[in-house]
């Protein structure tokens, strides 16, 4: 990994991210698949409802935030996420379900997601590409200079 990739924290190996779930189980077994990483550290922070997400969000400058499709009382993404944009969170949001299937998902732009994975899909390679493409921004060669 290039360690002189430019991201907001300053960090180019360190990633916070808040997962926004109402079983914390669900939580727990994805905060252990994230510190299989050997490529980041991944600080996870846990909110049980869109209300604490959106809480935390304003306090702590998460450089992604994981939303479950479904949270109680049944309020899907469409819901949950643009709450989030609401307050002025300009980082990627993820929205994850056990299923990515339903029609709706086709439109997950529309409510300002930036990208969708099922459940069972995240695993250390899945995250590894998520950073990378949403988080960990590379700067080329050629603009270093500009940097200096």
């Amino acid at each position: 990994m290039d360690k002189t990739s430019a991201r907001p924290n300053g960090n180019s190996d360190r990633v916070r991210i808040l997962m926004v779930d109402d079983e914390l189980l669900e939580f727990k077994v994805l905060q252990q698949k994230m510190k299989l990483s050997p490529d980041y550290i991944i600080d996870t922070d846990f909110a049980q409802s869109i209300d604490e997400a959106v809480d935390r969000a304003k306090e702590t400058a998460y450089e992604m935030i994981l939303v479950d499709n479904r949270l109680l009382p049944n309020n899907d993404f469409r819901e949950t996420v643009p709450r989030l944009r609401e307050i002025g969170y300009t980082g990627p949001i993820g929205v994850i379900s056990s299923d990515i299937s339903d029609a709706y998902f086709q439109q997950f732009q529309d409510f300002g997601v930036d990208f969708r994975i099922g459940k069972d899909e995240i695993d250390y390679h899945a995250l590894r590409h998520i950073i990378s493409e949403y988080v960990a921004y590379t700067v080329p060669d050629a603009w270093r200079e500009d940097l200096k």
